[in-house]
């Protein structure tokens, strides 16, 4: 008897089980849950600190400066301006009697003029992953190893996503295109950095942001090239993720549904937020192949970890296969670019391995590191050297 009610408990454990499931999939067919899922933006992971006062995650007296920009369709964008360590040495009397916390106007700082002003710097525009607001983890550390490469002119900017952290408004696709594009285009105009001295860096969900971005701004009838694109820890499409995505690290999404492919069809059809970055990337390098000689070269290195439990790494074999493949007159098929990277690629052992495809118009990277997990990696060496490259001859 002790045995029949176990196994009736079991069963009935996990038929609640199975229900609970079936209702949560059910949730995520509602858009609001959808996006929720997708960007975590509530979950800002700095409760109870204030992201005005920068100091807080061990910056030094306005090294970094807080202000807000406006976007085209009246949403506030929360900001950062982080200053390089060598440059704020330089500075840091004058950055010291300067008022700490929020900028009501940023264009009065003696930061941005350090930036404007100065016909060598260099600019990082960063895009963050899903969840938490510019504080949050791995980003502050980041933010540092932006730098590293030459801490007297490396600035960064980076940015909350409407609907993040102080932010107005609600994340969406769209949305989120269009505070890449107000960052870059105040950059580009208000700073006056011109696109040769600037490098994308996105993490996570900002990798598909910053695509989308370079794919705009590529595209237009005058096109805009930046100086390099640095990719951490990306994803195919959103599509793709929701069969390998884990929330936390720990809880699968949609992993057991996967293991039936009509259903986990179905289920993507229901999927508004798309974020098709290995579509958006294609096109990108194959927009630049077709540019004449005059034009700037593209530069594009995709990291990741093979120890990421959020995002697999085989997301970025499949960006690096698409983008390879853009770049070709004739293609080439996943297995002969698998053949063909063995054959080239730098053995790094314990410290991963790389690639580098030489194009006629670009150069195009993959690292796979050992260890980095899907936000640590951010502050490695691996990214800090990234960067350094993106910025060519420049550093």
């Amino acid at each position: 008897m002790a045995l029949v009610a176990a196994l009736r408990s079991v069963f009935y454990g996990l038929l609640a089980s199975t229900g609970l499931y079936a209702l949560f999939i059910g949730l995520l067919t509602i858009p609001v849950l959808q996006d929720q899922v997708i960007y975590l933006n509530r979950v800002t992971l700095t409760w109870f600190q204030d992201v005005n006062i920068p100091e807080q995650w061990g910056f030094l007296r306005n090294q970094v400066t807080p202000f807000f920009l406006t976007t085209p369709d009246g949403e506030s964008l929360h900001a950062w301006h982080i200053l390089p360590l060598e440059l704020y040495r330089q500075n840091q009397e004058a950055l010291s009697t300067e008022p700490q916390g929020l900028a009501l106007d940023v264009k009065k700082r003696l930061s941005f003029k350090l930036l404007r002003d100065d016909p060598s710097s260099l600019l990082v525009l960063y895009f963050h992953g899903a969840a938490g607001t510019l504080g949050s983890g791995w980003r502050p550390p980041s933010y540092r190893a932006m730098s590293v490469g030459a801490p007297h002119r490396i600035h960064t900017l980076a940015i909350d996503y409407r609907g993040f952290g102080s932010s107005s408004g609600y994340p969406s696709e769209k949305g989120l295109l269009t505070d890449a594009i107000t960052l870059a285009e105040w950059a580009m105009k208000e700073a006056g950095i011109p696109p040769s001295r600037i490098v994308i860096f996105a993490q996570s969900i900002g990798t598909a942001v910053s695509l989308s971005l370079v794919h705009h701004m590529a595209t237009q009838p005058k096109p805009v090239l930046f100086s390099g694109l640095v990719l951490v820890a990306p994803f195919a499409d959103v599509e793709s993720l929701t069969a390998t995505y884990r929330i936390a690290g720990t809880v699968p999404l949609l992993d057991p549904v996967a293991k039936f492919p009509r259903l986990l069809a179905w289920l993507n059809t229901l999927i508004i937020t798309k974020w098709p970055s290995k579509t958006k990337l294609a096109d990108f390098i194959r927009q630049c192949e077709d540019m004449d000689q005059e034009s700037p070269r593209y530069d594009v290195t995709i990291i990741h970890a093979e120890d990421d439990y959020d995002i697999p790494w085989s997301h970025s074999e499949k960006l690096f296969w698409h983008a390879a493949n853009a770049s070709m007159t004739h293609g080439i098929t996943f297995d002969e670019l698998e053949k063909e990277k063995i054959a080239s690629r730098v053995n790094n052992d314990a410290g991963g391995w790389a690639v580098e495809r030489r194009t006629r118009r670009g150069v195009i990277r993959e690292e796979i590191m050992k260890y980095g997990l899907h936000d640590r990696i951010m502050s490695y060496p691996v990214v800090s050297l990234a960067v350094m490259r993106a910025f060519k001859t420049l550093v």
